[in-house]
């Protein structure tokens, strides 16, 4: 079972932030000129990237006047994404100080910093009020949360009925040992990974009814063959890329869990549920 240090470790980086800006700069970049599609490779750290997070944001009806959660916000990404294309207020929740620190001055490199908040802390003890929000969804977040009861409940209780809560995360579909690492664990001490009914259930017992479920194995699949062959033309990864995030084992990383995928064990899965 991870522990909260345990995760905050994994994703430290040291230098995040100069990293990304040196990125942008080799993109003929700046910081006053970057936007919000520019970050998306590097800032959306979940299978699909940006086609993923349209796909997924878009089953939750967001409208501009709608005051939304990110749990487990990481850099950002989707939250920048879901201020700028729905014009939402978001508050976002990460574990680790160096992504939300890096989010922040992400958010003020594309002027979004008045639209989004950004909390260091657990999404098991959230500091924020009862029924403060009108949707939350999280992105590749509980594999890493082992208590998902106690993550579904949090996350109801901040939450106003007829609310709607989306999950897209790295699920167990089949039978096997899951080979290490993967992107959110070295080992299988600090992963999580649970089958979509213990998120079903875990769901239900907070007062949601799951509306929606989507196995996104061949998209998963799809994606990874596009970025092989975009990689593979280049002759090595892009100026900005998960690669950044991920350090020196990035290719191990990818291929452990595109094999992993490949052999049924996981596969990134939608959840949409709603609050009674």
């Amino acid at each position: 079972m991870p522990t909260q240090q345990d995760v905050s470790d994994h994703y430290t980086h040291g230098g995040l932030a100069a990293a990304i800006r040196s990125g942008i700069e080799s993109l003929g970049k700046t910081i006053n000129s970057v936007t919000v599609d520019d970050l998306a490779p590097v800032d959306e750290f979940h299978i699909g990237g940006r086609q993923a997070s349209e796909d997924f944001l878009g089953q939750l009806d967001l409208s501009p006047e709608m005051h939304v959660l990110d749990v487990g916000c990481g850099l950002g990404g989707a939250a920048r994404f879901v201020a700028n294309r729905y014009g939402c207020r978001v508050t976002g929740i990460d574990l680790t100080p160096e992504y939300v620190e890096t989010a922040k001055v992400l958010c003020r490199w594309v002027g979004l910093d008045n639209s989004i908040s950004l909390h260091q802390g657990s999404a098991l003890a959230m500091p924020f009020a009862d029924r403060a929000f009108d949707r939350a969804y999280m992105l590749h977040v509980g594999m890493n949360i082992d208590d998902k009861a106690k993550l579904c409940s949090e996350v109801s209780r901040v939450l106003r009925s007829n609310a709607l809560f989306g999950i897209y995360d790295v699920m167990k579909v089949g039978d096997g040992e899951l080979t290490y690492p993967v992107p959110w664990a070295t080992t299988a001490t600090s992963s999580a990974v649970a089958k979509p009914a213990q998120y079903r259930e875990a769901l239900q017992a907070a007062g949601f009814s799951v509306i929606a479920e989507r196995n996104r194995r061949d998209f998963a699949l799809a994606f990874f063959d596009q970025l092989r062959a975009r990689t593979a033309a280049a002759d090595g990864p892009p100026p900005l890329g998960l690669h950044i995030l991920m350090g020196r084992n990035t290719p191990d990383k990818v291929q452990n869990m595109i094999q992993n995928i490949s052999n049924g064990r996981i596969a990134p899965v939608e959840l949409i549920a709603r609050k009674a």
